[in-house]
């Protein structure tokens, strides 16, 4: 198991945190899934596109038209909408590992979703072995 922190920018926003996890698995032999996850109930995990930023504010967008900053909510700390935004991004994604290497696809990257910052965010990655 490998643990960093990242330090987000925004309140709202995709960082790619692809180099650290593939930094974590750098060692791993044979087959796996790198488990990637943020113990955190206003930020998430996914897998996106990496080559063309525009899809970052996209996603961006149509987060905030689903869940909108002043909907008015129950919960009173005013970031209910950071709440519901991680739930529907999740707090993890996994990818494939052989031989010490992220299995990608060609355009992908992984990116920790901040809905609530700038913060310090942890993200653990463990390593499962194939069976």
């Amino acid at each position: 198991m490998v643990a960093f922190e990242v330090q987000t920018p925004d309140r709202c926003a995709l960082v790619d945190i692809s180099d650290r996890v593939a930094a974590a698995v750098a060692g791993v032999r044979g087959e796996a899934v790198a488990v990637v996850f943020v113990p955190h109930t206003t930020a998430g995990v996914t897998i996106n596109e990496n080559a063309d930023p525009s899809v970052r504010r996209d996603l961006d967008q149509a987060l905030t038209r689903l869940a909108p900053r002043d909907a008015g909510y129950s919960h009173l700390e005013g970031n209910a909408d950071a709440h519901v935004k991680a739930s529907l991004v999740g707090s993890s994604a996994c990818v494939p590992v052989k031989d010490g290497r992220l299995l990608l696809g060609t355009w992908q990257g992984v990116y920790l979703a901040e809905f609530d910052g700038p913060r310090r965010r942890r993200v653990t990655v463990v390593v499962v072995p194939a069976l």
